[in-house]
């Protein structure tokens, strides 16, 4: 045999090493408790996976849901906030005629119209979900309303709204416009005069 066929003898047995990790594969093969635990632990870590993309789409699938609901349900708020400033018109101009100040019946025929008119137009806000706010007489809340000044008053509890400058809206459960108001603060406390001393006061340390 020449020196060639002794290497690749030599090349072809198999060492040690190779045959120590041929017995440690037959043994973790032969060892079925080791693969089930693999197993398990694989089936855990997808149980998991799954668990979480699950979740995932569910609030996926709940936001999608949400965003249609509020497109829907807001979809007027543009056009509502248009026809806010007919409703002021309408307002002031029932304000600045009082019925009890009115004389000619035209004037009063007038008044009913405009009157019927801002009737069937809050009743059409009323409707779509729309919503007047008129907070006279009622607690400040910076969520509806908009301090405008504040007023000292004595038969009013503070933060109370004594007046309303301009109507506030809501639609459904959204601000659309806050109300302006004027809202009380209790009064400022007058100074107390000074005790005044008499002009005869006696010397406290008597004649000399």
């Amino acid at each position: 045999m020449n020196a060639t066929e002794d290497e690749r003898d030599t090349a072809a047995a198999p060492g040690p090493e190779f045959a120590a990790n041929n017995n440690l594969e037959e043994s973790a093969e032969a060892s079925p408790e080791a693969r089930i635990a693999t197993l398990e632990t694989q089936l855990a870590e997808q149980k998991d996976r799954l668990l979480r993309a699950l979740a995932e789409t569910e609030n996926t699938r709940r936001r999608a849901q949400r965003e249609r609901e509020d497109a829907t349900k807001y979809a007027i708020s543009g056009f509502a906030n248009d026809l806010l400033s007919a409703a002021d018109n309408l307002r002031r101009a029932l304000d600045s005629l009082p019925e009890a100040e009115i004389t000619d019946e035209r004037l009063r025929s007038l008044r009913a119209g405009v009157a019927a008119t801002e009737r069937e137009l809050l009743a059409a806000f009323e409707r779509h979900g729309l919503r007047r706010i008129d907070p006279k007489g009622e607690h400040f809340d910076h969520n509806f309303h908009q301090a405008i000044f504040e007023a000292e008053r004595v038969d009013q509890p503070v933060g109370t709204i004594v007046e309303v400058l301009q109507p506030g809206y809501v639609l459904h459960d959204r601000l659309l416009r806050p109300a302006m108001v004027g809202v009380s603060k209790q009064p400022a406390k007058s100074a107390k005069p000074e005790a005044k001393s008499g002009g005869t006061d006696a010397d406290p340390a008597g004649p000399l």
